[in-house]
């Protein structure tokens, strides 16, 4: 058992070490058309993102259902609100991004991979799309924990 600890420990090290930084680049700045950190351009292009990809499972305005909280006859959850209403205003830009890149299967969801199908400007683009919809109480405490979350 130590010989498999040890030998994994490096390789969680550099894991650890080599996780992407892309997310520092998002300045949280409010920016001077919408006092949030993307812009109108930015919304405006995740949207058509998300009507193509993401709103058959995650809703036309990313509200998705009501009984969200509910497994279906075979134990799974339904795919979650993005509008502010469940939890995924909870996490930070990079894990958003790479829940869009790997989708939800390690997490316990079963959302697909989009891997390779979003560059990491459209990924932050879809994020805006969906945190749009975010009311100001909800979007300035993810501020605070995505600010947190570079420390």
């Amino acid at each position: 058992m130590k010989k498999t600890t040890l030998w994994l420990l490096p390789l969680v090290l550099v894991a650890a070490c080599s996780s992407p930084t892309e997310d520092t680049d998002v300045p949280l700045v409010k920016n001077s058309d919408t006092g949030r950190w993307y812009s109108n351009a930015q919304v405006d292009e995740g949207a058509a993102l998300f009507a193509t990809n993401c709103a058959g499972c995650h809703g036309v305005d990313a509200s998705s259902t009501d009984q969200w909280k509910k497994t279906d006859i075979n134990g799974n959850y339904p795919p979650p609100p993005l509008n502010g209403t469940a939890h995924a205003w909870h996490h930070p830009i990079n894990v958003l991004s790479q829940v869009i890149e790997e989708g939800g299967i390690a997490m316990g969801g079963q959302m697909p991979s989009f891997s390779g199908q979003f560059d990491y400007q459209q990924k932050l683009s879809l994020i805006a799309s969906f945190q749009s919809y975010w009311n100001d109480k909800v979007y300035d405490t993810w501020v605070l924990r995505e600010k947190a979350s570079r420390e």
